[in-house]
């Protein structure tokens, strides 16, 4: 697909990203695996990476922004088992949301342990207030790895219109080295 759309349009190669959600979070967590020297940047609502650390040798850094929310009863926050087909680890298990962001902190040679910032956003319109927290490794030598946890959100959270901003903002501050 990055091939065939590069060829029909000016693609900037150091700007490929991937979202995902669920399925698809697991999915963009694959390809960022299996294609790190093409994929830029990733965000992944409600997936995540292999359990399985052996499966992920990602090449080149990839800046990671994982999503997700603690009522998630479909692909648990704190890890689990999917029978979702052609997701890492389909038919076993998966890891959580921390250890998923955690493994690319290690895979961009980031800080160890997250920091969580003072500001909390207000990533789901259903749930009051400013539901989501925001863990971010620092100094991480490229890519990036950060956690949203969305206090209380479900598997399908009412994001709010300003979403596609949030995300494209996270993702257009990782381009490729």
């Amino acid at each position: 697909i990055i091939d065939d759309m590069s060829a029909r349009y000016r693609v900037d190669p150091r700007r490929v990203f991937l979202v995902g959600h669920s399925n698809g979070g697991f999915l963009a967590h694959r390809i960022a695996c299996d294609r790190s020297d093409r994929i830029a940047g990733i965000v992944s609502l409600a997936g995540a990476t292999w359990n399985d650390p052996a499966r992920c040798a990602p090449t080149s850094p990839v800046a990671v922004l994982q999503v997700h929310g603690t009522a998630d009863a479909v692909i648990a926050y704190n890890g689990g088992a999917t029978m979702l087909p052609g997701a890492p680890g389909a038919g076993g298990t998966y890891p959580a949301a921390r250890t998923s962001v955690a493994r690319w902190a290690g895979y961009n040679r980031c800080d160890t342990s997250p920091t969580r910032d003072a500001t909390r956003l207000d990533v789901d319109g259903v749930l009051l207030g400013a539901e989501t927290t925001v863990d971010r490794h620092a100094r991480c030598a490229g890519g990036a790895a950060e956690l949203w946890t969305i206090e209380n959100g479900t598997h399908i959270p009412a994001l709010v219109t300003n979403w596609p901003t949030m995300i494209y903002d996270f993702l257009m501050a990782h381009p490729r080295p």
